[in-house]
């Protein structure tokens, strides 16, 4: 029921929270969080029964019936005589050659 949770853990676990929220909160927390449980299995059932009764809904359908016809082929795209031709692509400028020139010489 609780998985790998023994019977010690379990003790050691009511322990505490009987330290921390004391006698008489502590049946209060229990039902609340038992009502809060139940309502959630409930809400996970209602769920389940929903998906099981849109899956026989679903395979009581008669199938549809298959198509044999072949697609029509798209019609070809009108090419127009003003279409752009593609720009050439330019060189890099040359990054060396203004490394390489020398600096202008002053009369000082």
């Amino acid at each position: 029921m609780f998985g790998s949770i023994g019977m010690p853990e379990l003790i050691i676990i009511f322990v505490i929270a009987l330290i921390i929220f004391g006698p008489r909160k502590l049946p209060e927390l229990g039902r609340s969080l038992g009502k809060s449980i139940g309502e959630f299995k409930r809400a996970s059932n209602d769920l389940r029964n929903t998906l099981e009764e849109e899956i026989r809904v679903e395979d009581a359908r008669p199938p549809e019936p298959n198509k044999s016809e072949t697609p029509t082929p798209a019609p070809p795209e009108a090419k127009s005589s003003t279409a752009a031709a593609p720009e050439p692509v330019s060189a890099p400028a040359d990054t060396n050659a203004a490394s390489e020139q020398s600096p202008p010489k002053s009369g000082v």
